[in-house]
Order: structure tokens, then C-alpha cells, then sequence
């Protein structure tokens, strides 16, 4: 019993990291729709590997450290191959071009930043959980931001036309390695003193899982992930001092 009790969140985390790597594939093929809500997939499976490890009280360093390496592929290597990618098929970078150069820089940032997230954060994961992220967590950069951009630009074709996008995707990559590796607060999703937030962390999640089994609205994956982001920015702000 002990065994299976390990073996449920451990089997989403794996699920989760295969999926990554199905991603990668995916893009790389050219189907860079499938592959972005491939990464949401992904989050899903992250949001279910947290939820059993804690109901079934199964957490282990062994899973903290699995759980990493598959963050890392599915919202680190994947997100910066679909955005590499995307550049080439809708952003007009032409391949070996200044613009290809800086996009590759800032993609490589981007997964070394997420890998120093993921790294730091282990570091703290057996201390007492204070509700709170040191950095952006890597799931909201890649799960939540850049997978649900692509799969916007992607449903809105006229709109990806008349973006500079060689010059968004690199801006955007940079921002959120800075936002991973910074000492910003922000919120973790976990049960809150707020009845009227612990409903909205439902709705919301509701949401998303809506989005991303049906493969519609990632219109409302793109905005309710900066809206997420830049709330718990403010929130982190506003209660350092608290």
C-alpha cells in the first residue's frame, strides 16, 4: 500500500515529463497548436501530481527532485522550443539571422534561469511551507504564459501578422527568466483564510482544466495567466511586510 501510495503522484509526474518530451516532437514537426496544449496538458498533470502527493500524504524527496526534471522539460525546454519555432513559422525570423541569434539567446536563458528556479527551490522544499514562491515558479512562465501566447497568436492569425514578434518573443523570454530567478513574492494556489479567494483559486483552475481538456479559449488560459501573474506580483508586494 505504502508502494502505490508513492507510485499515484509519481506516475503523474512521469506522464508529465513524457508529454514534455511529446511536445518537443510535436513542434519540431511542425504542429506547433498541438504542441502548446501539449504544455497545458502538462499542467494539469502538475496540478494532480501536488494535489495526490499531499492527500495521500506521499511526498518524498525523491518525488521533489523527479517533479523538478520533469517542470524542467515540460514548462522549461518544451515552452523555448515552441517559442524558437514559432519565431521561424510566425514571427518571421529567418533561420541564422541576427533575430535567430537573439531569440536562441533568450530561450537559452530562459531554461537556465528555469533550472536555477527549479534548483533553488528544492533547496527550500523541506522547510515549513509559508504559502508563498520565492521567483515566478516555472509552471506559470512556461505552463501558464508562453504556451497560451503561441496557442493565441496561432487562433489569431491576423493579429500574429502585424505583431513584431521577432523583436516580443525575445522581450518576452528575458522577462520571465528575470521574474523566475528574481526575490519576488508570489502566491501559491492552496487553501487561503478567504472564502472568496479559495472560490476564485476553484473557478479559475476550473477554468483552465475546461481550456485544456476541450482545446478551446486560450484566449482565457493568456488572460487569466497575466492576470494571475501580475495580481500575485502586487499581492507579494503589498504583504512583504505583513
Amino acid at each position: 500500500m505504502s508502494i502505490l501510495r508513492y507510485t499515484v503522484p509519481n506516475s503523474f509526474t512521469a506522464l508529465s515529463l513524457l508529454l514534455g518530451v511529446a511536445s518537443i516532437v510535436t513542434t519540431q514537426l511542425g504542429d506547433l497548436e498541438l504542441a502548446g496544449w501539449i504544455i497545458v496538458w502538462c499542467a494539469l498533470l502538475d496540478v494532480m501530481d501536488g494535489l495526490s502527493a499531499r492527500l495521500l500524504k506521499a511526498t518524498s524527496s525523491f518525488g521533489a527532485e523527479f517533479d523538478s526534471m520533469a517542470d524542467l522539460v515540460a514548462f522549461g525546454v518544451a515552452p523555448a522550443v515552441l517559442v524558437l519555432n514559432a519565431g521561424l513559422q510566425i514571427g518571421g525570423v529567418e533561420y541564422q539571422s541576427g533575430q535567430f541569434w537573439v531569440l536562441l539567446a533568450a530561450i537559452a536563458t530562459f531554461v537556465l534561469a528555469g533550472a536555477m528556479r527549479l534548483a533553488r527551490f528544492n533547496l527550500v522544499s523541506n522547510e515549513p511551507s509559508t504559502g508563498w514562491f520565492t521567483g515566478i515558479p516555472i509552471t506559470a512562465t512556461g505552463g501558464g504564459m508562453v504556451s497560451s501566447l503561441v496557442l493565441v497568436l496561432i487562433h489569431h492569425e491576423d493579429v500574429a501578422a502585424v505583431l513584431p514578434l521577432h523583436l516580443y518573443f525575445p522581450i518576452l523570454m528575458f522577462v520571465l527568466a528575470i521574474l523566475m530567478i528574481s526575490r519576488l513574492r508570489f502566491p501559491k494556489a492552496m487553501r487561503r483564510e478567504s472564502n472568496f479567494i479559495n472560490v476564485f483559486q476553484i473557478l479559475v483552475i476550473g477554468g483552465i482544466y475546461y481550456c485544456g481538456i476541450t482545446r478551446t479559449y486560450p484566449e482565457y488560459l493568456l488572460g487569466i495567466g497575466v492576470f494571475l501573474m501580475i495580481a500575485g506580483i502586487i499581492a507579494g508586494r503589498i504583504t512583504r511586510d505583513a
